[in-house]
């Protein structure tokens, strides 16, 4: 299903929820919205839905406008936060509900309801009751039922949330895997950016009922377009006075140009690991924090508290030691503009290591 969104803007009484969203989605694709709780995500969701009518704008599926559709002629499937099972009802029971309710024929729905349990993993559980399931079981069945009518639509209000980390890890890989093989267009809402970034083909960046940015995930984290976005996604740190950096000095030409500098803009290390060291500055390691995979270190540059990471494979800092730091590009922005500012004295793309 093709959407374009125009204008949309929802309130309730005196508190304008969603503000002037515009956006359009191709057929087949999946689409995460990502923002803070009570941003308007849940709200755009539900007017797509059918569920909330909006207050101005248009949404149009496949060329039709569908504000006073009910939800059941939008050929829409909704999975909700808290699942929305039948408790008294069977796996295969909740599944069929939807072909049930459409009085469709016993064998239609049963030849749908077993392809749903066989797509699904749910093969064996079909006469379990929801309490005998585990909670990632319980969202596939929710998954399941959404789909029995085959709807063009799914709408996803924070699917995983209820689920804890590790099936929530496993949901959010059979998730992004079901849809590629059905070709339905999907729209999820979700707080978390490591979901968003894992499982959607595009991002749209939902804050205080605007649009702020849509885009590849990659697109969005590299080229952020507000300042917003860019503090948003990803770990970073911001720097009133970037132009006190090597580097940086033409920072200063900016009225009032503040500096959002990522963990992978900053290179660190001991002095002779840098080949190239006249855009390094003197840095001292604060603390250390072991993430599994890698160390976080905070690292203090005069007046500056900058976080990178470090690889296990080096050597491990110690709190306190003097370090080289050098800071390889900034996101800049102020009341008017944003920009990324590359270092401007760094001789070689990047420090070579020895």
């Amino acid at each position: 299903m093709h959407i374009e969104v125009s204008q949309l803007n929802k309130h309730y009484g005196d508190f304008h929820a969603v503000h002037d969203v515009s956006f359009s989605i191709e057929k087949g694709r999946l689409i995460g919205l990502l923002g803070p709780s009570g941003g308007g995500k849940t709200s755009i969701l539900r007017m797509l839905a059918g569920l909330e009518t909006p207050s101005a704008g248009d949404i149009v599926f496949h060329g039709k406008r569908v504000n006073e559709l009910p939800p059941q002629e939008r050929g829409i499937g909704f999975v909700f936060q808290n699942y929305a099972l039948f408790k008294h009802m069977t796996v295969y029971d909740n599944i069929a509900f939807g072909l049930k309710v459409k009085k469709q024929p016993k064998n239609v729905i049963r030849d749908r309801v077993m392809q749903l349990v066989e797509l699904t993993g749910l093969k064996g559980f079909e006469h379990r009751y929801p309490h005998q399931l585990s909670g990632g079981q319980r969202q596939r069945v929710a998954f399941a039922r959404a789909l029995a009518p085959e709807p063009q639509l799914l709408l996803l209000d924070e699917p995983f949330a209820a689920i804890d980390a590790k099936i929530r890890h496993e949901l959010r890989t059979w998730l992004k895997d079901m849809i590629e093989r059905l070709g339905i267009t999907s729209i999820f809402v979700t707080h978390d950016q490591d979901e968003a970034i894992e499982v959607a083909d595009e991002i749209m960046i939902i804050n205080k009922g605007r649009l702020e940015q849509k885009g590849s995930p990659w697109d969005i984290y590299k080229n952020p377009q507000t300042q917003f976005v860019a503090s948003f996604i990803g770990e970073s740190t911001i720097v009133e006075d970037v132009g006190q950096l090597h580097g940086f000095a033409a920072a200063t030409a900016h009225h009032n140009a503040k500096a959002l500098i990522r963990p992978e803009y900053i290179e660190i290390g001991r002095r002779s690991e840098f080949r190239i060291a006249s855009a390094t500055e003197r840095g001292i390691v604060k603390k250390l924090h072991f993430r599994g995979s890698e160390w976080m270190v905070e690292v203090e540059v005069g007046s500056i508290t900058l976080i990178t990471y470090r690889s296990l494979e080096k050597e491990v800092l110690q709190p306190g030691e003097e370090i080289s730091v050098l800071v390889h590009r900034a996101y800049l922005f102020n009341d008017d503009e944003s920009w990324i500012m590359e270092n401007q004295l760094k001789e070689d793309p990047m420090p070579v290591h020895i």
